[in-house]
């Protein structure tokens, strides 16, 4: 796929895409995964604008079903609705990649998975859940972090090249055999050998790996960096795993991590203990000196700087203990004493001990590493599969909320649009005493009806539901009531209050509805208030004709207006009505919200005068209740 040939991309924009990304298949490999942020995080793209691209890049025909803004409005206010039970990026991108279709395989599909997420959800731990998922996301790329602590000698220039090439040097220094000074100044080398020219044997902080190993067993750090950046993360999906009974590598990664956390060398062991020995035998030294009777002989030995046997006897007898315990306490037996009274620290001999013993754990250490690379890289597609399904987990646990805590069904296709105990989204989460759900039916052969009734009695809100369920039903999401049928059509045009058809707005009217009628695609029309104010005549007889237009195609339409009778004078329509029955205690409108089929509903304007009435005050209340007096 060329992004330049792609419908509403062009030229310009595509070359800043790829630069972005830095390549074009970058940028499509994205686009597969639904990864919105990354192409919203460019300079001039908005996040309507990015889910725009990626659905033309996935052909989704969201554009060319929703055909108004209002339409469009309706699907996004459809979107917000489910983006809020999302805990992760990858959820909510695919949320917003949500298309509606009209492909009933698709549609089915996506149904069954929504529903059977519905009945998960209503049995899983929820907040325990989202706690979890809200820390989750693609793994972390690890960067390579160089260690001047450690050097890789290499033998040949052949081998040399090989591990610059492969990056290796972004890691530790590599040194060839030609430049190799003083090995003792790095913590660890890691010698990779060919024919082993190098005599090495007594350098206790180097180890030999074969030239044809795999680069992580020189540089385990390339694998285990990886798990250690993820760690957390890679905790949370264990956790996450655990609730849902799925299994798992995780737990023996984890296992793998916590062996080798930091068992570095503590130099201050070293120190302390040969300290606290000198202590102790200084201690001793002094005693037992005191003791010794020294002939005239000895005395002049001593003069003479020699030692006498009694004295050197004492001496040798403390210091093997001095030695023992100082094994005791660091594992390693040295002397690292001056034979003087007090004893004298060599220096020295502390601190090559010390050096020794640091490569010793350093090699220990690198060989442990490089058997838990070895374990790891083998399961690392494992893992990321694990990832990846508690993403797409996420995904369908937020659809599965959605579902359950707006009380969602599944739509039946059908020849026509119905639905009983329907009932508008924002309505939803309120309390079910304070709502009405409603019922309607739109299906030929009165495949067009005219909506007439009470003002703030409920058109608006009935003709929002339905397009609702239109849009949810060929998203493949269940709807919000009890029962509904649903047709599959090509487009949804909603066309909101008020659309005044004055003289000067008639051609204006025309060029907007007239060619929808000639389109020969399958439409659902939902019209809010059609207005005449100057030209009533003229109106009407464009209106019925729209309207017939419409009763000999496959399409559907409703349509709220205040002319219906004078409509009904031109064309043969049914009209529906929602009608206000009086005033509550609190002078509110009393309204049964589900429309009366083939019923010519009152408006409201007494009712609505007399509530004013009553909210009023003063010399305003009298000038209302003047007008009541002429009603």
């Amino acid at each position: 796929m060329d992004l330049r040939e792609i419908k509403g991309i062009g030229d310009k924009l595509a070359s800043r895409i790829i630069n972005h990304f830095g390549s074009q298949e970058e940028f499509l490999r994205s686009a597969h995964n639904y990864e919105v942020y990354r192409l919203a995080n460019m300079e001039g793209i908005s996040q309507r604008r990015a889910v725009e691209i990626i659905n033309t890049v996935l052909g989704n025909p969201t554009e060319e079903f929703l055909k108004t803004e209002r339409s469009v409005q309706i699907y996004e206010e459809i979107i917000q609705c489910m983006i809020q039970y999302a805990s992760t990026d990858y959820a909510r991108n695919r949320v917003l990649l949500l298309s509606p279709s009209k492909d009933p395989h698709e549609i089915k599909k996506n149904l069954e998975m929504v529903m059977e997420a519905k009945e998960r959800v209503s049995q899983l731990p929820i907040d325990d859940l989202k706690n979890l998922l809200k820390n989750v996301d693609f793994t972390k790329i690890s960067k390579p972090k160089y260690d001047t602590s450690k050097a890789i000698l290499v033998e040949s220039r052949d081998d040399y090249t090989r591990l610059m090439d492969g990056g290796l040097n972004q890691h530790a220094q590599i040194l060839s055999i030609s430049e190799v000074g003083s090995l003792d100044e790095f913590e660890l080398v890691v010698y990779v050998y060919r024919e082993g020219v190098l005599e090495l044997e007594e350098t206790s902080n180097l180890t030999m790996v074969n030239g044809d190993v795999e680069d992580f067993e020189i540089v385990p750090e390339i694998v285990l960096s990886y798990y250690k950046d993820n760690q957390v993360l890679l905790e949370n999906i264990l956790n996450i795993r655990k609730i849902l009974g799925y299994e798992s590598v995780l737990g023996d990664v984890l296992d793998i991590l916590k062996s080798l956390e930091s068992s570095d060398l503590d130099e201050k062991l070293f120190d302390d203990a040969v300290n606290h020995a000198k202590e102790k035998a200084d201690k001793r030294l002094e005693d037992a000196i005191k003791k010794v009777d020294l002939s005239g002989e000895e005395v002049l030995d001593l003069l003479n700087k020699s030692m006498p046997p009694k004295i050197q006897e004492i001496f040798n007898h403390i210091l093997k203990d001095t030695i023992d315990d100082i094994k005791k306490d660091t594992g390693v037996g040295f002397d690292p004493f001056i034979q003087k009274y007090p004893l004298e620290i060599d220096e020295q001999e502390l601190e090559r001990v010390k050096k020794q013993e640091i490569g010793k754990q350093e090699v220990k250490s690198f060989e442990n590493r490089v058997n838990a690379a070895s374990e790891l890289e083998v399961i690392r597609r494992d893992v990321e599969a694990e990832i990846k399904e508690i993403l797409e987990f996420d995904y369908q646990f937020t659809l599965g909320c959605f579902a359950y805590f707006y009380d969602l069904h599944d739509p039946l296709l059908s020849d026509g649009f119905s639905f009983k105990d329907g009932l508008h989204l924002n309505l939803a989460l309120e309390d079910p005493l304070h709502v009405q759900r409603i019922n309607y039916s739109l299906k030929s052969p009165d495949n067009v009806v005219l909506l007439t009734g009470a003002n703030s009695g409920g058109k608006t809100t009935l003709l929002e539901t339905l397009a609702q369920i239109s849009i949810m039903s060929q998203m493949g999401l269940p709807v919000c009531a009890r029962e509904a049928r649903v047709k599959l059509v090509d487009e949804l045009y909603f066309f909101s209050k008020k659309r005044s058809l004055d003289a000067g707005a008639f051609e204006s009217f025309l060029s907007t509805f007239m060619p929808i009628v000639v389109r020969e695609e399958e439409k659902l029309i939902l019209l809010d208030e059609l207005e005449a104010i100057t030209e009533l005549e003229a109106a009407v007889k464009i209106i019925s004709s729209f309207i017939n237009f419409i009763q000999d195609s496959e399409s559907f339409a409703i349509i709220v207006t205040h002319m219906a009778r004078e409509i009904l004078k031109n064309t043969d329509v049914r009209v529906d009505g929602i009608e206000a029955k009086g005033l509550d205690n609190d002078y509110n409108l009393i309204v049964d919200r589900t429309p009366k089929m083939n019923y010519f509903a009152r408006s409201t304007p007494e009712l609505i005068l007399r509530m004013v009435y009553e909210r009023s005050e003063g010399k305003l209340k009298d000038i209302y209740g003047k007008m009541l007096e002429r009603f």
